[in-house]
């Protein structure tokens, strides 16, 4: 497969119900920026994307995606979580607590393992998992 052309991983899309609540989240929690964001009246729906450097660095973004007037979605069984390296997971979570964020699984080594991995909510109810990266 040595002619398969290479790709490059942009962007994870996620929907929200309240485009300045996830966004808020995200920056705050995690420490990304809002990169750049896109209303589209005529389809009804707003993007905004986050991340730390951007895909002109290389670095892969979220994608929220809030379509107008909807607040709430159900989550599906396929998804799983996102992931986010950070130096303490330990005190990521207790930051994250303390400004009203919610801790699901608290720090610890992953089952079966050693590297310290804990799970936080966002606001719409997505899993983002945390794990230890010096």
């Amino acid at each position: 497969m040595s002619d398969t052309p290479k790709g490059k991983f942009l962007h994870t899309m996620i929907r929200v119900g309240d485009l300045e609540r996830s966004v808020k989240f995200y920056t705050q929690m995690f420490g990304m920026r809002e990169l750049r964001r896109n209303d589209v009246p005529a389809g009804k729906y707003t993007l905004a994307f986050l991340g730390y450097g951007g895909n002109a660095a290389g670095e892969a973004e979220i994608e929220l995606t809030y379509n107008y007037g909807t607040e709430k979605y159900e989550m599906g069984g396929a998804f799983g979580h996102l992931a986010i390296g950070v130096p303490d997971v330990a005190a990521a979570c207790e930051r994250i607590r303390a400004e009203g964020g919610k801790v699901v699984r608290e720090a610890g080594p992953v089952k079966h393992g050693t590297t310290i991995i804990a799970f936080v909510e966002d606001p719409d109810g997505y899993k983002i998992e945390l794990i230890q990266r010096q």
